[in-house]
Formats: structure tokens, C-alpha cells, sequence
């Protein structure tokens, strides 16, 4: 049975970080890329960063690049996506997701608040 369980959510000054953890279990992180997805209040989910299956290669919106880094232990079979310099606009329920597959985990919340 497939399962993703995200945590690591919280609150957080801007400027500060957090690491969320996506852990799987039913497969393992070779067999599909995983993508990282935030939904802020009153907005539609947006893509933010993904890991692929085979080599690990990442990829960043623009509006996180440079500031998110995404990373997985195969050994774990858990994605992070550690986010640094954090800013109001990142408020959002953070979802991890099988791309291939568009299975997606519970969600995790990240306020960004002063």
C-alpha cells in the first residue's frame, strides 16, 4: 500500500528555517520521482520542487530557488526539502506527491509569521 507521511511544519520568523521530512513506504524512492507542492490560504496548490527516480536530479521554481534544497536517503526512503530564508509568501500547507502517480500525502503547515 502506498503511504507518504509529511512533518517538519511549524511556525517560523521570516528569515528562519525548517526541514520537512516526506517519508514513504509500499515503494521506494527509485521507482518514482517525487514532487513537492505548497498551498497557501485562498490560492490554488503550485509546484515547487521535485527529485527523480533515477538519478536524484532536482529541479526548483524560481520563487524557491536558491533557498529550498530537496534531497532524499534512499536508505530512509524519505525526501526532505530543507527551506532557508524564509518569507511570509511561503505560508502554505506543504505536500509531497508521486508524480507519476498523483498521489499525495496528508500535508503539513508552514506559517511564516513575525
Amino acid at each position: 500500500q502506498l503511504q507518504l507521511m509529511e512533518s517538519g511544519g511549524g511556525l517560523v520568523q521570516p528569515g528562519g528555517s525548517l526541514r520537512l521530512s516526506c517519508v514513504a513506504s509500499g515503494f521506494t524512492l527509485d521507482q518514482y520521482a517525487i514532487g513537492w507542492f505548497r498551498q497557501a490560504p485562498g490560492k490554488d496548490r503550485e509546484g515547487i520542487s521535485c527529485i527523480s527516480s533515477s538519478d536524484g536530479a532536482t529541479h526548483y521554481v524560481d520563487s524557491v530557488k536558491g533557498r529550498f534544497t530537496v534531497s532524499r536517503d534512499l536508505a530512509k526512503n524519505t525526501v526532505y526539502l530543507q527551506m532557508k530564508s524564509l518569507k511570509l509568501e511561503d505560508t502554505g500547507v506543504y505536500y509531497c506527491m508521486i508524480a507519476s502517480l498523483s498521489y499525495w500525502g496528508q500535508g503539513t503547515l508552514v506559517t511564516v509569521s513575525s
